[in-house]
């Protein structure tokens, strides 16, 4: 399994980004789907999840009402719709596919990672 992200960037405080992470594999559906972000001396921090089918979606508490994680399993693709970005928000932004069906937040177990897309946000 490969992962491409994508959509990083500058934007300014208070703007929005849409990043996508597009997948090398055959069944994407048989992956739940996640973001997580690292800022500077931080550790990585999950941000979304969402399960094979798109039914159901996870959020960090920070970005809840912000962030929208969705997917489109005939496209191989999950995207993170950013809006009213903060500073805080600030970090590298790796997506990664975790096999089975059941939610998780821990990085470490998630199978297969992206490599990563930078998101700034100037206030």
């Amino acid at each position: 399994v490969q992962l491409q992200a994508s959509g990083g960037g500058l934007v300014q405080a208070g703007g929005s980004r849409t990043l996508s992470c597009a997948a090398s594999v055959r069944t994407f559906s048989n992956y739940v789907m996640g973001w997580f972000r690292q800022a500077p001396e931080k550790e990585r921090q999950f941000v979304a999840a969402i399960t094979w089918n798109g039914g159901k979606a996870y959020y960090l508490d920070s970005v809840k009402g912000r962030f929208t994680i969705t997917r489109d399993n005939g496209k191989n693709t999950v995207y993170l719709q950013m809006v009213s970005l903060k500073a805080e928000d600030t970090a590298v932004y790796y997506c990664a596919a975790k096999t089975g069906l059941a939610f998780a937040e821990e990085a470490g177990r998630y199978n297969y990672w992206g490599q990563g897309t930078q998101v700034t946000v100037s206030s």
